[in-house]
């Protein structure tokens, strides 16, 4: 059987936290990383669309959750999802005060969400044990429902050679999916989204 694939790819809105967001109609894909891993990239490529997310010149700028509604289809049925683009940790320009009710808006909407199935960390391959990288991993393992999955998805493999990759796939065996933003290194990752949300095997 053939896997449905992405038949539309919509941005919805943004909000500042659980508050303003949207209603928990849809099961939702929460993409989460460092400021510049390469989210939004990862999430255009996923959806095949060139510039669906937008990305910030400026590392950890963006300070919105960002809403996307997709629709899997085949020839029988549609698969309705919403994509959730949380923003990066680590590099925020701003004052205390703001990165301290930011954290904790981030921290209320990935713990009381209960449309959230599934948490995708990206992480970047050149750099894949930062301590950042490990405590939000630990963060997430800790709070996480028995019907929600964590998925690890290791960008900017390219930088990779040979050896380093197989190091790295040795060292974090499991991993769905290792990307260079081309859509068909994440096809893994496609196949375990509709499989664990929708029972779809493909």
């Amino acid at each position: 059987m053939q896997r449905p694939i992405i038949k539309s790819a919509v941005f919805i809105k943004s909000a500042q936290s659980k508050k303003d967001s949207l209603s928990e109609d849809k099961s939702e894909i929460v993409f989460l990383g460092r400021s510049n891993v390469g989210k939004s990239s990862t999430i255009n490529a996923y959806t095949n669309k060139k510039s669906l997310a937008k990305s910030s010149s400026t590392p950890g700028k963006t300070r919105l959750i960002n809403f996307f509604d997709i629709d899997y289809g085949d020839e029988n049925s549609i698969y309705p999802l919403r994509l959730v683009d949380l923003p990066g940790f680590g590099y925020a320009k701003v004052s205390k005060t703001i990165k301290e009710e930011w954290q904790k808006n981030l921290v209320d909407f990935i713990t009381n969400r209960v449309s959230i199935r599934i948490f995708i960390h990206l992480r970047d391959a050149r750099h894949p044990n930062m301590d950042i990288d490990k405590e939000v991993e630990a963060f997430i393992k800790s709070i996480i429902r028995p019907d929600q999955r964590y998925i690890t998805l290791f960008t900017k493999i390219d930088k990779l050679n040979q050896k380093e990759r197989y190091a790295l796939q040795k060292d974090f065996p499991g991993t769905i999916a290792f990307t260079n933003l081309k859509p068909h290194t994440l096809e893994p990752l496609h196949k375990e989204v509709l499989k664990t949300i929708f029972g779809v095997e493909s």
